[in-house]
C-alpha cells in the first residue's frame, strides 16, 4: 500500500493517541468522519497498524530495572534458533528480542524490579532457554530516549 500524505497524517495522529475520536482524528487531518474511517480501516487490513495498546510506565508500576542481556547459543542450526525463538516468546519476563548480526546471536531486554528480581528472572528463565552457550548482562541506568512513535515523514 502506498502511502499518501493524509495516511501518514492519520498514523501520526493515531501514534500520539490511539484512543482519539474518529470525528477529531477526522478534523486533524482535513477529511471528513467517513473517508477518515475508512482509511484507517485499509491501514488496519494491511497490517500497517497492528494493534492498538495502552503504554505503561514500567517505573511506576515498580520495575525499575531494564536489563539488556546478550545471547550466544551453542550452534545455528535451524532447530537450535527455532527452539530458542519459541521458549523467548513463552516468557512474559522477556519484554523485546532481537535475533542479531555481530557477536550476540540474540540481544533480549528484560524489566525487572531490583537485582533480587533480575536474579529470579534469570534462575527461572534466562537460565532455562535452550542452546545457550553465553549469556552477558548490562543494567541500564536510566532511559534517554525512549520512543514508541516511528517517524512519517518520509516517502515509503
Amino acid at each position: 500500500m502506498k502511502l499518501d500524505r493524509l495516511d501518514r497524517k492519520i498514523l501520526d495522529a493515531l501514534q500520539k493517541d490511539g484512543r482519539i475520536a474518529n470525528a477529531d482524528l477526522a478534523e486533524i487531518v482535513g477529511l471528513s468522519a467517513s473517508a477518515c474511517l475508512r482509511r484507517v480501516r485499509a491501514l488496519e487490513e494491511v497490517g500497517i497498524i497492528e494493534n492498538y495498546v495502552a503504554l505503561l510506565d514500567q517505573r511506576k508500576l515498580g520495575r525499575r530495572m531494564d536489563v539488556f542481556v546478550e545471547i550466544s547459543l551453542t550452534g545455528q542450526s535451524k532447530e537450535t534458533l527455532e527452539s530458542f525463538e519459541r521458549a523467548v516468546a513463552r516468557s512474559d519476563e522477556i519484554m523485546e528480542c532481537f535475533l542479531m548480526a555481530g557477536d550476540a546471536d540474540y540481544i533480549l531486554r528484560l524489566s525487572a524490579a531490583d537485582p533480587i528480581d533480575f536474579e529470579r528472572i534469570h534462575r527461572d528463565h534466562l537460565s532455562q532457554l535452550p542452546g545457550v552457550l553465553r549469556m552477558k548482562s548490562s543494567f541500564a541506568i536510566r532511559p534517554i530516549v525512549k520512543r514508541t512513535a516511528i517517524p512519517l515523514q518520509a516517502e515509503f
